[in-house]
């Protein structure tokens, strides 16, 4: 069931070039913050609520405290990884796909690229998740499959990186090559 959340805070990005899993699998991907009691939350619990009917019917009551429980639901409290700059006192999601996400400026007329420079780990999106429900050999998950991002605004980068601009330096320019050595 793929939706949009919004204005949602962007943490460890892998938007332009796949990282490898634990499972040793390359994935893009990232995950989405967002306050306890926002929009997000609410379409992210709706959609697990509506593909988790959809699977499992008249046993999702306690298939889904069993997911909860085992920390198998792509929404999961921030508290959990309040080691990590902008978890605590915070929901998110994680997300993974196999294809490149569609990524954009404000304005939806750019395609970003990494040489841009955002989205990065920090700043505020908008993103297009798909929530589906997994029973396979490899066990019952509620997952999150990353679309797209949306650049919206600017926020504190994690990791105190601090972002660039053309005006750190002076410019150097030189009478001849002689001034180079």
């Amino acid at each position: 069931m793929k939706i949009q959340i919004n204005d949602v805070r962007l943490a460890f990005p892998a938007l332009f070039t796949p990282k490898v899993s634990d499972f040793g699998a390359a994935k893009f991907g990232a995950a989405f913050l967002f306050p306890f009691d926002s929009e997000a939350k609410k379409r992210i619990e709706d959609a697990i609520e509506t593909v988790g009917k959809e699977k499992w019917a008249a046993k999702w009551p306690v298939i889904k405290k069993a997911l909860i429980a085992g920390q198998k639901v792509c929404l999961k409290d921030g508290d959990i990884k309040a080691q990590y700059a902008g978890y605590e006192g915070n929901w998110f999601v994680n997300t993974s796909a196999t294809a490149a996400p569609m990524v954009v400026d404000r304005d939806v007329n750019i395609t970003l690229t990494e040489r841009d420079g955002k989205p990065y780990g920090g700043c505020y999106v908008n993103a297009s998740i798909d929530i589906w429900a997994q029973d396979n050999k490899f066990g019952q998950r509620v997952n999150a499959t990353l679309v797209g991002v949306q650049f919206v605004r600017d926020g504190d980068a994690f990791g105190g990186g601090a972002k660039a601009s053309a005006n750190e330096f002076e410019s150097l320019s030189f009478e001849s090559a002689d001034d180079l050595l």
